[in-house]
């Protein structure tokens, strides 16, 4: 069996898919531990995986207000980079698995001629054309590490998400690989018109005010609206009404087959989640320069849900949920990306092809970034 080190961050959409790949890798007995940041660490021992100390890598967490500076040098960290080959010197393994974020850990393994594929958690296209070309690309840059140079060098790039959506997936690469959505799954349990709310656990601007909107708008619409702050936002802070439940915390895979619609923010792993339970969705992007209005284009262009402004208020939002509530063409959508989504087990299929990796001693690269 092999051994193989996967490195994450502390950001919520993120850690799924590592996480995921993960526990199928270790499910079919080989060792996985991981890296990251030290608030992760509780919840990755409690998954059932090793964690390696986090001993020079930056303070991060994903409740805080981070600026744009803050989140460059997060991903360029090369203490990260340092605590993740002290951990391979300790341990050896046969692969490393790095979030494709992270590039100063990247960047310690080009350099060092470290085996390592990379683990994509969001769109090929906006990762390539937006976060790499954009603001965030340029600050890894001017911390003078080489993101072209570290995509390059790895043995193999997985793409978790579904090329029928992607934009990039319509023209496919050698060197990209679409394993498809890393999402838990299970049958609709048949209930009454219900809605899940939920508007990430990052720190953004405004999310309170957002999730608040969100409440009055369904006040005593007709359906059970669930409602998941995450750690950021304290559910007494807001509002309720009697169809209301609000809740810091409720696992999204118990709560998605009993949902008719949700309301989210356009981030990856929940519009995964709930297309792969044939749910529309009613998309409100928290942040203009991350990927979630791409995400919510893609699903509105498929006809799956509907993109409202961060600052629609509760009046001009009502009937679009009422709308996606209802029956209509937008459920046929939903359900036919659900299927493709099911018919893409991105757990399985990238453990699939991490063992063929592995097995091959295929694409180690040399000290000079170049596969052989």
């Amino acid at each position: 069996m092999s051994e193989i080190l996967v490195v994450t961050w502390d950001g919520g959409g993120n850690v799924q898919p590592a996480v995921g790949i993960a526990a199928e890798l270790k499910r079919r007995g080989h060792s996985v531990r991981f890296a990251g940041h030290p608030r992760q660490a509780e919840s990755l021992t409690e998954a059932g995986f090793e964690v390696a100390p986090a001993r020079e890598a930056r303070r991060f967490s994903a409740t805080d207000a981070n600026s744009p500076i803050a989140l460059v040098k997060t991903f360029g960290d090369r203490g990260l980079g340092r605590d993740v080959m002290a951990a391979l010197a300790e341990r050896p393994a046969d692969l490393v698995v790095v979030d494709c974020l992270l590039f100063g850990v990247m960047e310690a393994l080009r350099e060092s001629g470290t085996p390592y594929a990379v683990l994509e958690h969001l769109y090929d296209t906006y990762f390539r054309k937006g976060w790499l070309r954009g603001p965030m690309g340029l600050g890894m840059r001017l911390m003078r590490l080489r993101p072209d140079a570290s995509l390059a060098a790895a043995s193999a790039t997985y793409v978790a998400s579904l090329p029928r959506l992607d934009p990039a997936g319509a023209s496919p690469r050698p060197e990209v690989e679409y394993v498809g959505p890393v999402v838990p799954f299970s049958p609709r349990i048949e209930t009454d018109p219900a809605v899940l709310v939920s508007l990430s656990t990052f720190r953004f601007p405004k999310l309170q005010e957002c999730l608040q909107t969100v409440l009055d708008a369904t006040a005593g619409i007709d359906a059970r609206i669930v409602v998941t702050t995450g750690p950021v936002v304290d559910p007494t802070s807001l509002r309720t009404a009697a169809n209301h439940e609000v809740h810091r915390f409720v696992a999204h895979a118990e709560l998605m087959p009993q949902m008719s619609l949700v309301v989210g923010h356009g981030g990856h792993s929940t519009t995964m989640q709930a297309l792969a339970h044939d749910l529309p969705l009613v998309v409100m992007p928290m942040h203009p320069l991350l990927d979630q209005p791409m995400v919510g284009r893609t699903v509105a262009a498929a006809g799956a849900g509907r993109v409202v402004r961060k600052k629609a208020d509760a009046a001009s939002l009502r009937p679009v949920i009422e709308e996606l509530l209802a029956d209509g063409p937008h459920r046929a959508a939903a359900a036919r990306l659900g299927a493709a989504v099911r018919a893409m087990p991105g757990a399985a299929n990238a453990a699939d092809r991490i063992e063929a990796l592995v097995r091959n001693g295929a694409g180690a690269p040399d000290r000079h970034g170049a596969r052989p």
